[in-house]
C-alpha cells in the first residue's frame, strides 16, 4: 500500500529533482464544487498521483479542490484520465505554465482545509457561484482601454510588487483575506464603474468577483485562467501583453517572466531586480528580493545576523531554533510579511537583528 505522506528530507528530494531526466510538465486546476467527504478523496488522490510519479501542492476542502503540479510527460494522459474519471472533476480546464522548466515541485503534498482558499467570509447569505464574467485575453485588454474602467489585482502585495497589469490598483495586503475588505473600501461610492479584476490563475477572483457582486457591484469582470492563461493567449495570439514584468508563482521556480520590464528593486542594494528568494537561513526564510550581487555579498541571506547562522554547522542551527516558537518574538521568521525590516537599512548601517 502506498505511503499517505511523504517521509523522505526535502534535501534528498530536491537533489532528486535536480537529477531527473524525464520531462515534466507544470500544471494547475482548481474547482469550486460540493465535495461531501473531502478526506476519503485526498486518500484517492495520494496513492493514485504517487503512482503517477506527481508532485505538487493540492489543497481540498468542501468547496472544491486547488491544485499546482508537476505531472511526467509520460504519465501526462494518464493523468487527465484520472482526474476526468471522478465525477467531481470531468472536463476541469488545465493551465500550462508558461516558462517551465519541469523543476517546479520536488513531492506530493495533498491536505484537506477548511477553504480552498482562505477568504474571511462568514456570510450565510453570500453565494460564491454567482460570479462576474469572464474575460479572454483579448476582451480584457480591450476592456482596460474603456473609460472609468477599474483594474483591480486581487494578489498578495508581493506578487504585484515584482509584475501587474498597466494602472492596476494594488492593495498592501498580505492575504487574500486581508484584501477583500481592502479593495472593498477603496472602490466605495464606485459600485456602478466596471470592474476587472485578475489573479495568478484565476481562483481568487472567481470567488472575489461573486463577493464583489454580493456588495453591490453591478458591472463585475475577472480575467478567466489569470495571469497564467492571460500570457500563453497573448503568445498564441501575437498580442500586446499589458501584463508587465514577472507572475509571482508558487513553487520552486517562484516566479515566470512574462515580460523584460523589471518593476521592482533589490531589496538590500536598490538596483533594478525582480528576483524573490528565501533568505538562506532556516530560522527566518524571509521572502525578499535579492539580486546576484548582493546574493554572492549575502550568501543568499538578508542579514548580517542570517549570514552567521547560515553558516554554522546545522546542527548548531538546529540548536538556536529549539523551543522557539514559529512566527513568535524569538523567532527571525517574517516569511509572506509586510513586517520585514529595511533590509538596505539594516546592511547600510551594519545593524543585527535580536
Amino acid at each position: 500500500m502506498a505511503l499517505l505522506v511523504n517521509r523522505v528530507d526535502k534535501n534528498i528530494l530536491k537533489q532528486r529533482l535536480m537529477e531527473e531526466t524525464i520531462a515534466r510538465k507544470t500544471i494547475s486546476f482548481y474547482r469550486y464544487v460540493s465535495i461531501a467527504d473531502p478526506d476519503s478523496l485526498r486518500n484517492e488522490l495520494f496513492k493514485n498521483w504517487s503512482n503517477l510519479s506527481c508532485f505538487g501542492r493540492v489543497y481540498l476542502a468542501h468547496e472544491g479542490i486547488n491544485a499546482q503540479m508537476s505531472v511526467p510527460a509520460d504519465n501526462w494522459h494518464a493523468f487527465v484520465e484520472y482526474v476526468y474519471s471522478i465525477p467531481f472533476f470531468k472536463g476541469v480546464a488545465f493551465k500550462h505554465a508558461v516558462d517551465d522548466n519541469g523543476k517546479s515541485f520536488y513531492k506530493l503534498i495533498v491536505k484537506v482545509r477548511d477553504k480552498i482558499v482562505s477568504d474571511g467570509i462568514n456570510d450565510p447569505d453570500f453565494d460564491p457561484s454567482n460570479t462576474g464574467t469572464y474575460l479572454n485575453a483579448e476582451q480584457f485588454n480591450t476592456a482596460m482601454q474603456e473609460k472609468d474602467t477599474i483594474v483591480v489585482d486581487m494578489r498578495n502585495h508581493y506578487e504585484s510588487e515584482v509584475g501587474k497589469f498597466d494602472g492596476a490598483f494594488c492593495p498592501d495586503a498580505d492575504t487574500f483575506r486581508e484584501e477583500l475588505p481592502q479593495v472593498i473600501e477603496h472602490l466605495r461610492g464606485k459600485e456602478d464603474k466596471k470592474i476587472l479584476m485578475y489573479c495568478t490563475g484565476g481562483i481568487r477572483c472567481e470567488k472575489a468577483s461573486a463577493y464583489f457582486k454580493y456588495k453591490g457591484f453591478k458591472d463585475v469582470n475577472h480575467l478567466q485562467g489569470g495571469i497564467i492563461q492571460y500570457a500563453k493567449e497573448v503568445k498564441e495570439q501575437n498580442l500586446e501583453s499589458k501584463f508587465k514584468g514577472v507572475n509571482f508563482v508558487f513553487d520552486e521556480r517562484v516566479g515566470e517572466r512574462i515580460t523584460e520590464d523589471i518593476l521592482s528593486k533589490c531589496h538590500q542594494c536598490q538596483q533594478p531586480c525582480d528576483t524573490h528568494v528565501n533568505c538562506k537561513n532556516d530560522d527566518c526564510h524571509l521572502l525578499f528580493i535579492q539580486c546576484s550581487l548582493c546574493a554572492d555579498k549575502m550568501n543568499g541571506c538578508c542579514t548580517p545576523d542570517c549570514v552567521t547562522i547560515a553558516a554554522l554547522p546545522i546542527e548548531e542551527q538546529r540548536t538556536l531554533r529549539k523551543g522557539r516558537v514559529k512566527n513568535g518574538p524569538e523567532c527571525l521568521s517574517v516569511y509572506k510579511s509586510r513586517l520585514r525590516p529595511n533590509l538596505g537599512e539594516i546592511l547600510k548601517n551594519n545593524l543585527s537583528l535580536k
